[in-house]
């Protein structure tokens, strides 16, 4: 049961957007800019975001050296580069949009560990700095093996050490809270514990139908209309959507006495990732150690990959270190048949931007930003604002 106020002021906009992750506030933001006058509401199921864009390990970055390598050798070379240019150009808005303070934005350099098998990759250097220099306008990638030593890396394992130029680290909860705040200041509403159980087109609106668990009973919400960014968990509302979800394990030491590096650091194909984050070292990966099991939707730990964690940290990252775990998690990235993320028109009044392929952060402020460009020609067409 409603109230006459609720059904009058509460169920009516003309813009809803499913996800208040880094996707769907960067597109709420985009259209309040378009449509000042418009009523916006972004619908998001948790009390934060419940993916990953809360939940990452702060990476402003395009892709290790080996991993667009890896890319190329089942992608054509134009495509690689044009998502290296999408992850780049979604940083630099991101960061010119909220300013490099409010997310904590370190350039303390991004480096990639190489072990024996990934040695020839070096080779291969000069050719991926050639096609990228159009991009980035300076070489991307160089080697600098005379910082293994001074980082304290196991020599075991890292035989070469690649210097990424264009990578940084945020602060992840900064950056969240940076964009909720924006959101709000715009006049965007925004409503947690939403859960959107389903929507359907009606004759110039979208009908969308959000489960409210307290009153035991569904909101009929109504809008001109409805952006689905919701990741990993698109198939909920897109069913035939190819998004496969991806666990990505997290865990955080406490602080380490000397830590002897700083800045982000990738290795094995950009699998595993690791950071200096307060004195302390973050890090995550080892999905592959574990496919079938982490493609799931559910929040929760890998023993098996935890244990992995525990003993490259202990052997490739501090050797001879003591350490202890302060706190582990997951979050929930998506995958697909490629890694372009999905940005369309679903229908004339449907539309969904996601897919980020574990790049999120990088990839979020520019997709948002194709999206409300497709919306608005739809928009256009209706005059409406």
């Amino acid at each position: 049961m409603f109230s006459y106020w609720e059904q009058e002021c509460f169920t009516h906009y003309d813009h809803i957007i499913v996800g208040a992750g880094i996707v769907g506030l960067s597109l709420a933001i985009e259209l309040a800019g378009k449509y000042p006058e418009s009523r916006i509401l972004v619908a998001e199921r948790g009390l934060l975001s419940s993916g990953a864009s809360t939940r990452n390990a702060g990476f402003a970055c395009m892709g290790s050296a080996t991993e667009l390598l890896d890319d190329l050798s089942t992608t054509n070379e134009d495509e690689v580069v044009a998502l290296f240019a999408a992850r780049k150009a979604g940083l630099e808005k991101l960061r010119n949009r909220l300013g490099d303070a409010r997310i904590g934005y370190k350039a303390d350099g991004g480096y990639e560990l190489i072990s024996d098998k990934e040695y020839g990759f070096l080779d291969k250097l000069e050719y991926l700095n050639r096609i990228l220099l159009p991009v980035v306008d300076r070489p991307a990638f160089g080697v600098a093996t005379e910082l293994v030593p001074q980082f304290g890396f196991g020599g075991a394992y890292a035989k070469a050490l690649i210097e990424n130029t264009c990578e940084g680290g945020i602060d992840t909860g900064k950056m969240m809270r940076a964009l909720i705040d924006m959101v709000l200041q715009c006049g965007v509403e925004i409503k947690t514990g939403a859960a959107v159980a389903g929507y359907a087109e009606e004759a110039g609106r979208v009908e969308v139908r959000i489960s409210d668990p307290f009153r035991q009973q569904d909101w009929q919400l109504s809008c001109s209309t409805l952006s689905i960014c919701t990741n990993a968990f698109t198939k909920k509302l897109i069913p035939d959507a190819d998004v496969i979800p991806g666990r990505g394990q997290v865990l955080i030491t406490d602080p380490v006495p000397g830590l002897k590096f700083r800045g982000v650091f990738h290795f094995d194909t950009g699998y595993y990732y690791f950071r200096e984050l307060d004195g302390r070292v973050l890090f995550g990966g080892g999905r592959n150690m574990d496919f079938e099991t982490e493609q799931t939707e559910e929040i929760g730990l890998n023993e098996l990959i935890q244990a992995d964690l525990e003993e490259k940290l202990a052997t490739i990252i501090l050797p001879g270190q003591s350490f202890s775990i302060a706190h582990r998690w997951s979050g929930i990235m998506a995958f697909g048949k490629t890694k372009q993320p999905i940005v369309q028109a679903i229908s004339d009044r449907v539309f969904g931007a996601f897919r980020m392929g574990g790049m999120g952060v990088a990839l979020g402020s520019e997709v948002a930003g194709q999206l409300a460009a497709i919306i608005a020609g739809q928009n256009d067409k209706w005059q409406i604002g």
